[in-house]
């Protein structure tokens, strides 16, 4: 079924979700709403395991709602409210019952600019390490170094651990944000448009990086740079208007997508 709304003939959210692999996260028929006005339709999506999943789209069209979702962050706005199920293995994430603590543990998030907090280097990473382990201080010196490697900005900072993180640069700072979200070992990283405040440098760092997280983690991300989601992602959703207009393997998207309205956004005769 398809819908004309603004003199665009907007399909259903999509009901194509093959995977190849194991899937890690299934959300099935979101509809999301702020208030009374409603941002996602009945938004199905898999995530597959070790996997990048980018999702590209519109500025507006529900891309960063669904991400939040994920691991409930739209929670902390008063007037949201959704309805379907998203799941992990067993756990039903979307349960009002869902330990939210434990949830943001094992799903871990990078926004779209650098958020480090105001401490040393060191402590940046060590934080959430902390506040969810008893580690001793060897244990912790252990886990701070090997986040920052994994992160590929230890050589950069090895020998100024006790500098705030916030003299880094942009890029530098992103990478920390990223080695402090790692060192409390998620099974998911989300990434809000996590390029989008960076240099074309720095962009290509973070993009490596993410290529090696997926080794460890399943990527989640959000992107405006179609192009950035065809370089480092293994399958794309292509939203429009809250729906999930496409999805399917990164390059089936890119090269032969299904839909017309996937085909004119990512040619650039979109609107």
């Amino acid at each position: 079924m398809s819908e004309e709304i603004g003199g665009e003939l907007v399909p259903d959210s999509t009901r194509d979700l093959d995977i190849d692999g194991e899937l890690d996260l299934m959300i099935e028929d979101l509809d999301l709403w702020y208030g009374s006005n409603q941002a996602l339709y009945g938004v199905s999506l898999p995530i597959a395991k070790n996997s990048v999943t980018a999702l590209i789209g519109p500025s507006g069209c529900g891309k960063s709602t669904l991400l939040r979702t994920i691991n409930r962050m739209n929670d902390l706005i008063p007037i949201c409210r959704y309805e379907g199920k998203i799941t992990k293995g067993e756990l039903v994430i979307t349960d009002k019952g869902a330990d939210l603590v434990e949830l943001r543990k094992s799903i871990g998030m990078v926004f779209q600019r650098p958020n480090p907090f105001p401490k040393s280097i060191y402590e940046n990473v060590a934080y959430g390490v902390r506040l969810h382990h008893q580690p001793t201080r060897e244990e912790l010196d252990a886990i701070v170094e090997k986040s920052l490697k994994r992160a590929a900005i230890w050589k950069e900072v090895a020998e100024r651990l006790h500098d705030l993180g916030t003299s880094l640069s942009g890029g530098q700072q992103q990478r920390l944000c990223i080695a402090r979200t790692i060192a409390i070992e998620p099974d998911v990283i989300l990434m809000d448009e996590p390029c989008s405040a960076l240099d074309p440098i720095a962009t290509a760092a973070i993009e490596e990086l993410i290529l090696e997280l997926k080794k460890d983690f399943t990527v989640v991300i959000v992107t405006h740079s179609m192009s950035q989601a065809a370089r480092v992602s293994d399958y794309t959703g292509f939203m429009y208007l809250g729906r999930m207009v496409e999805f399917n393997k990164t390059e089936k998207i890119f090269s032969e997508p299904d839909q017309e309205l996937t085909q004119r956004y990512i040619t650039g005769r979109f609107g």
